[in-house]
């Protein structure tokens, strides 16, 4: 019988291994144990990823702050009845600068949805291996759980909440007020952006203009300091999990 720990050497007599594999000591066992099909894989460089394309959101959301100011200002000169060429040469330019950042938007939330969701994930797929009975829901909602209509409302931050106990240092007890922070604006800024489409959508007059153009400047401004709590979770999360990992194992202490 060939040794079943070197696969070179005939087995003991009576034994699995080889007299050279019995006398050696056994291998050490991996730093984690976690969940069937979990692996510990570095958060670090999609971290900063993730942190950087919510800068970009953050960036396009001024433009767009920029825009709703201009059109702000025009549409108060037609509410009182300002006209003439000037103004209207404004109207135009503030016009095709909120389509802009518009379309800039929309591309900063697409790459950033992109790349958070990768980090996202890898940060699930890690706490399961720091703790993998902590978990309310199975892996897949770390994606799934952004799309599905009602249930993207608190699926996300149960899913972090999970990730960010998991990753907490062995013995210490997490506060969640960061990630609790984070998911209200977050929320906030799902509900302005959605009255400001809804009031600029019935929008007709000059003054019902203005007054959408309002909603938007507040909606863009929550969107911003969403992003930075967003941003500031997506680094405090990835060092946790960096530091933890470097750790090691749970101390036979805790």
């Amino acid at each position: 019988m060939i040794c079943a720990r070197c696969h070179h050497f005939a087995a003991a007599p009576g034994g699995t291994l080889c007299a050279q594999c019995a006398a050696a000591p056994p291998a050490p066992a991996p730093p984690f144990d976690g969940a069937p099909g979990a692996w510990l894989r570095s958060p670090v460089g999609l971290g900063r990823a993730a942190a950087a394309v919510l800068g970009l959101v953050i960036a396009a959301d001024l433009f767009a702050i920029w825009a709703d100011f201009l059109q702000l200002d025009v549409t108060a000169d037609l509410a009182d009845g300002v006209y003439g060429a000037p103004v209207a040469r404004r109207a135009e330019h503030a016009h095709d600068l909120g389509n802009l950042a518009a379309r800039a938007q929309l591309t900063a939330l697409l790459i950033s949805t992109v790349v958070f969701l990768c980090w996202f994930y890898r940060v699930r797929v890690n706490a399961e291996v720091f703790n993998p009975f902590g978990h309310s829901k199975k892996r897949g909602w770390a994606i799934g759980g952004w799309f599905t209509p009602v249930a993207n409302l608190w699926f996300p931050r149960r899913i972090t909440l999970d990730i960010w106990d998991a990753s907490t240092p062995w013995g210490a007890r997490g506060s969640h007020g960061l990630v609790n922070a984070w998911w209200t604006l977050w929320l906030l800024s799902l509900f302005a952006d959605r009255a400001a489409y809804v009031e600029s959508r019935r929008a007709h007059t000059a003054s019902e203009l203005h007054d959408a153009f309002r909603q938007m400047l507040f909606s863009d401004a929550v969107d911003i300091a969403a992003a930075l709590a967003a941003i500031a979770v997506v680094l405090r999360l990835t060092r946790m999990q960096h530091q933890k990992a470097l750790a090691g194992p749970v101390p036979a202490a805790v």
